[in-house]
């Protein structure tokens, strides 16, 4: 079985799975989502583990109103992972599996921190709402300075938050503006082999990892600094 069979099968039996007791609206628009990956990944655009939470976290969208859309283009630069409707408000989700690539070994934590915190300050300032989902087997190292509102944020935390991104992503880089205003309000936990989801407020996800020493209330040191 090739790599491409196997996707289209594993997408297919995670969206039996989902729609086995739902009504066919519901089984429809999942059958929809799962062929446009399969699309996108005969163009080899996207992974098996990241797609299949997205169909799950996509499922519970649709059952909160939403009209989902996966891949979605915000513009030249950013496509974000689910784009919802209702009404005439808007959700972005971003998935974050942990995936941490070859040249960041040495320091994963620090570039996970740095690509969570570009995520919500660049797809935020395109939402109503913004999320991000990860798997309950992973722990976001999210910037604490991030998770509580704008208004709490200080200068001195702006521009670490600034230097911090400035190290990993400068196409374009962020700007202070960007950084003071950005905000997420959810984070979802998504369960792929009970098929569901689980949200948590950020604040709350934090200050238990912090409490447990999972993460750390502080900004990690940038290419050897102290």
């Amino acid at each position: 079985m090739s790599n491409r069979q196997k996707f289209e099968r594993d997408l297919t039996i995670i969206v039996e799975r989902l729609t086995a007791n739902e009504d066919k609206e519901c089984r429809n628009k999942l059958n929809v989502l799962k062929d446009w990956l399969i699309k996108l990944q005969k163009e080899n655009v996207v992974k098996i583990n990241h797609s299949v939470m997205e169909l799950v976290c996509a499922k519970y969208l649709v059952q909160k109103g939403y009209e989902v859309q996966l891949e979605y283009p915000l513009n030249d630069i950013l496509t974000c992972d689910l784009f919802g409707t209702k009404g005439l408000g808007n959700l972005i989700v971003e998935i974050e599996t942990g995936y941490i690539p070859p040249e960041n070994a040495l320091a994963p934590l620090t570039y996970t921190t740095a690509r969570l915190a570009s995520k919500i300050i660049r797809y935020s300032a395109f939402a109503g709402k913004f999320a991000i989902g990860t798997p309950p087997h992973y722990i976001l190292p999210i910037p604490r300075v991030l998770a509580k509102p704008p208004r709490n944020r200080t200068d001195q935390e702006i521009t670490q938050i600034k230097q911090l991104c400035d190290a990993y992503y400068q196409k374009p880089p962020v700007t202070l503006e960007e950084i003071r205003n950005a905000r997420m309000q959810e984070i979802y936990i998504i369960d792929v082999d009970r098929a569901i989801v689980q949200e948590i407020d950020p604040e709350a996800y934090l200050k238990r990892a912090i409490q447990k020493g999972i993460v750390y209330d502080y900004m990690l040191p940038i290419n050897g600094e102290s």
